[in-house]
Order: C-alpha cells, then structure tokens, then sequence
C-alpha cells in the first residue's frame, strides 16, 4: 500500500525527500499548522478528521501515505484506535502520534502497536520536520 518516496527539486537546487502524509486531528487549526510546516518542507500532505477507524482506512486507501501522523485524543476515535487498525491493514505504514498528555505507560503501549514517534504539543515546525525525517529515515 506505499509508495516509495520520490525526489523533488527545492530552493538552492538541493534534491530533498519527499513524502506523501496524511495528518488525522480533531482541530482544523492544528491540521492546517501542521499541513503548513510540512508543505514548506517539500511533503505532499492531506489531512482529515476521521469518524472511525474505518474512516480513517479508507483515506488511507485513497490517498496512500507513507506515513500518518495522527492526533491521540479525538471525540469519535483515538489515535490509538487509528493506529491498530492502519497496522493491521499495512504493517509498513510509518505512525506517529501526536498529543498534548504526556503519559509514558500510554506511550510504551503505542509502541507495541507500531508507533515510530510520540510528539509532544506545542511542536514547532522545526522539530515537526525533523522528527518526520528521522522516521522516514529509520526504514
């Protein structure tokens, strides 16, 4: 279900990765944000605010990212719910999630389930960016 990532031309002339991202969350705010920063980074983003689970899937299909980053606490469903699910449908899927609640036991758990990256909010852009190149580049 991925799609290996492809090379694009940025300023300066330097050869960047880009990757294709899809950002769940509940904040339309926090979705462009994010879109905002990743955009500026050469990545090629969609957003969403899932229902379900099966919501969620089915953007995936749609749109196939290489990897998602999803928001942990939503009204109809949580990032972990999210992330169990796309890992069972694509084991290679990269995930991270997003959250504002620090709770390492919820955090090792994420873990398990696949989860490359647990970000903390506020992040700035810079450590946005950074943390989606370390995952991309982890393999």
């Amino acid at each position: 279900m991925k799609l290996p990532a492809s090379r694009e031309l940025h300023s300066g002339g330097r050869f960047q990765e880009m990757t294709r991202i899809l950002i769940f969350d509940d904040s339309s705010f926090m979705r462009q944000y994010l879109r905002g920063f990743l955009e500026e980074a050469g990545h090629e983003v969609d957003d969403f605010l899932p229902g379900s689970a099966l919501e969620a899937l089915d953007r995936v299909k749609a749109f196939r990212p290489e990897l998602v980053i999803s928001d942990y606490n939503m009204p109809l469903v949580d990032g972990q719910a999210i992330a169990r699910a796309l890992r069972h449908a694509d084991p290679g899927l990269r995930i991270m999630i997003l959250t504002a609640i620090r709770n390492p036991a919820r955090e090792s758990l994420l873990g398990t389930i696949g989860v490359r990256r647990i970000l903390h909010k506020p992040i700035s852009g810079g450590d946005l960016v950074q943390a989606v190149k370390e995952v991309m580049e982890s393999g």
